[in-house]
């Protein structure tokens, strides 16, 4: 397709604020004939309800069940982070599903790992799994990992990240070998 031809396909965001009546229909049509074909799907019952026979959608399908109970939403707390700190003392890194049993059940093993990458700055744990350390281990610890970060341009919200040219890696490696 040439840069001065205007005729748009499919892929293409259109620009609707021009559109006439006639264009509109066409479009919303199209619409409908698309969930006609891909909406509904036979191996899957839950989508017979999404769209009606026409190809309009069914707004009830989309709305949260009357009876749906809304999600507490949890703050991380310096409680929290206390007691993740006490599972890496007591459990070591990657024992998260440890963690969450004895000490924080109100958090996913997931939700732990994320925290814990932030704790110790550092977007990879492997060569931290099963390592053991009190809240100074920590802090001592990210420090390196945001010294090695900003010194190599791996220092990315708030945690290292592997370069391409694995300067940081090897950087990693000869610390962890002492």
């Amino acid at each position: 397709m040439t840069g001065d031809n205007t005729k748009m396909n499919e892929a293409t965001p259109m620009d609707i604020s021009t559109e006439t009546d006639d264009q509109t229909k066409q479009r919303q049509e199209w619409v409908k004939r698309m969930r006609l074909k891909f909406c509904v799907r036979e191996e899957f019952a839950q989508t017979k309800d999404m769209i009606f026979k026409d190809g309009t959608l069914n707004q009830e399908y989309f709305r949260p069940p009357k009876d749906a109970v809304e999600e507490q939403e949890r703050k991380w707390t310096e409680t929290e982070r206390k007691l993740l700190i006490q599972g890496i003392e007591q459990y070591g890194i990657g024992h998260f599903g440890e963690i969450s049993k004895e000490l924080l059940p109100k958090w996913s093993t997931n939700e732990l790992r994320i925290k814990c990458i932030r704790l110790i700055g550092r977007q990879n744990l492997q060569l931290y799994r099963d390592w053991k350390g009190n809240a100074d281990d920590i802090a001592q610890e990210y420090e390196f990992n945001k010294k090695i970060g900003l010194e190599h341009g791996g220092w990315k919200q708030g945690v290292l990240v592997y370069d391409d040219e694995g300067r940081i890696e090897k950087a990693l490696l000869e610390h962890h070998q002492k």
